[in-house]
This record gives C-alpha cells, sequence and structure tokens, in this order.
C-alpha cells in the first residue's frame, strides 16, 4: 500500500521554567511569553520545537537521515521539503499553587476541547467523549458559586465547615468529585507517563492533582499563576546594578504541560516516509531537549511523549 500521511499528538512536559517569549514586552514585564493573540493562550511555537529536534538529530543520526525528515538547510531548500510538520505546542495543564496537594495540574473545558479535537484528528483510542462543565463564578464573587471538578482520588480538597473547597492561588473553589475528571485525568496519564517504574507513581500524581474550571478561572489564573522572575546584572567592579541591569521575565511554571500535532507526509524527492519521521520523534522523546530562551540559566528543559494510534 503507498505511504500516506500521518499525524502524531506529541505532549510537552516542562521539567523547568519554560521561557518561549516574543523578544520585547511593552508592559510591566519586559520579556514576556508567547500567547495566542484571540485567545491568551501560552505556546510553544512549531519552529522551536522543530529547531531542537533537528540539531538533536544531527548530533545523533547521519545528516541524509536528518534532512529528509526536517528538510535541507536553507542554501538547498529548493531541492526537497521535510517530511516533518510542525505545529505550535499549546497549553493543555497548568500548574497552580494548592493550599494542599502543593500545586494542582488545571485545565478547563476550552482546552480539553482543542486536545480532543487534535486527538481524534490522530487517531487516538479510548478518548474520554464528555468534557463537563464547571460552575462560572468571577474571582471576587462568593467562593462556593465557582467549582473545581476533580478526581475521585483528589487530595486537593479542605473542608471548611459542612463544605470542601479547593484553594488555588487567592481563588476559593468549591470542591466537587466528578466521574467524566477522573476519566480524563486517568487518561492523560497513561499517555503522559507511558512507560513503567516511577511513571506509576507520576499517573498517581496526577489524578490526585487534576482540577477543571471554568473557562472564565482558567483565564484568570493565566494572568496571575504563571511565574514572574526578577534579573539583575551587576557592574564588575562595584557589584552594584548596572545601568539597565534590572529587568522582569516570564515564564510557564514547571510541570506545566504543552501539547501540539506533527504531520508526517512522504516526500518522494527526498524518499522520505511517515515511517522516518516517526522513528525520529520516538527517538528524541527518549532525551530531555532545552526548548526557548534562557538556556543558559536552566530555563526550558523538557521532556515529551509521543500519543500515536493504538497506544492506549
Amino acid at each position: 500500500m503507498p505511504d500516506t500521511s500521518s499525524v502524531s499528538v506529541v505532549l510537552l512536559h516542562a521539567l523547568s521554567p519554560l521561557h518561549a517569549g516574543t523578544g520585547q514586552g511593552i508592559g510591566v514585564i519586559d520579556l514576556p511569553i508567547a500567547r495566542e493573540k484571540a485567545t491568551g493562550l501560552p505556546f510553544l511555537p512549531g519552529s522551536s520545537f522543530k529547531g531542537t529536534l533537528r540539531d538533536w538529530c544531527e548530533t545523533q543520526k547521519d545528516k541524509p537521515a536528518c534532512e529528509k525528515v526536517f528538510g535541507p538547510p536553507t542554501d538547498r531548500a529548493d531541492e526537497h521539503a521535510g517530511a516533518a510538520q510542525f505545529a505550535d505546542l499549546r497549553l493543555l495543564l497548568l500548574p497552580v499553587r494548592s493550599f494542599r496537594g502543593t500545586f494542582a495540574w488545571v485545565t478547563s473545558p476550552y482546552l480539553l476541547r482543542r486536545f480532543a479535537r487534535e486527538a481524534r484528528e490522530a487517531g487516538l483510542p479510548a478518548l474520554p467523549t464528555v468534557i463537563p462543565e464547571p460552575a462560572d463564578a468571577a474571582p471576587t464573587a462568593q467562593a462556593d458559586a465557582a467549582e473545581a471538578l476533580v478526581t475521585a482520588t483528589s487530595t486537593l480538597g479542605l473542608q471548611q465547615g459542612n463544605a470542601t473547597y479547593v484553594y488555588l492561588e487567592d481563588l476559593d473553589l468549591a470542591f466537587k468529585d466528578d466521574t467524566q475528571a477522573t476519566l480524563w485525568a486517568s487518561w492523560l496519564g497513561q499517555q503522559l507517563f507511558p512507560n513503567g517504574g516511577d511513571h506509576a507513581a507520576w499517573q498517581t500524581m496526577l489524578q490526585e492533582r487534576f482540577c477543571l474550571v471554568h473557562d472564565n478561572i482558567m483565564s484568570f489564573l493565566l494572568e496571575t499563576a504563571l511565574e514572574i522572575t526578577a534579573r539583575v546584572r551587576l557592574e564588575d567592579s562595584s557589584k552594584t546594578v548596572a545601568q539597565g541591569g534590572l529587568w522582569y521575565e516570564e515564564a510557564l511554571p514547571a510541570e506545566t504541560v504543552l501539547t501540539g500535532l506533527v504531520l508526517a507526509s512522504p516526500i518522494s524527492a527526498s524518499g522520505a516516509t511517515t515511517q522516518d519521521v516517526e522513528g525520529v520523534l520516538l527517538a528524541a522523546s527518549r532525551s530531555t531537549h532545552q526548548f526557548g530562551g534562557k538556556a543558559t540559566v536552566g530555563r526550558g528543559l523538557c521532556r515529551f511523549t509521543v500519543a500515536r494510534k493504538g497506544k492506549a
């Protein structure tokens, strides 16, 4: 049978704060992260993901094999296209400080719908079919008006009188055990931590910390719960702050999970197949990689998994 295009879903897990920046900000934050204009959602550009994997590939494989997947260098770009096409990786789970359980992996119905659309495109099996809708309230409204949907084994709840709440940053949300939230947490845990050993413990941790909030609450957290770091450059002689040597950087916190698509297409001019792309992705997923800026101060260390059709 002829080789046809295939779609893979990548799940990227930040092991250190991730700064995929826009260059320079115009507000209080000097170096903000990249966000979608319409939704305000953080993302890692597909070009950044591709560039890092290409650098890795060139240290592991011969040059022709890498060029099949990623394309030839610019001066020979007219020879053939690369077999892999990389979409932006967009937010799926945001770690947010929690009064119980240390932190919660927070998502929203909109984030899950976007992910589900891509997962169906890739033909991922056993995907939960229902995305529950937690009740909404403005951050300044009564605490018990907004819900946090959690799993049956959640560690996020704190009982106050006759009610139980989830405390995320400065938000008080009504604790609600939800069957569909449990299904989503279990499915995502299997895809994000698919191997044995300590991955089983991480699957359990995700189920205990999974939290689904309303889209409006998620928007509020994206403005208030990201990591802001003050950076200082000192004068060598006086050890005082240099002129213009104080700035603020924004980053996605460690434990953030992003997701995106990689499309593989056969290229007759180079002889590339979809298996070439899938092979590079799977091999690269066994290593830790650095994405985004500020590499010399430990930003952007990540691992990723490839969730493909037939993988439960």
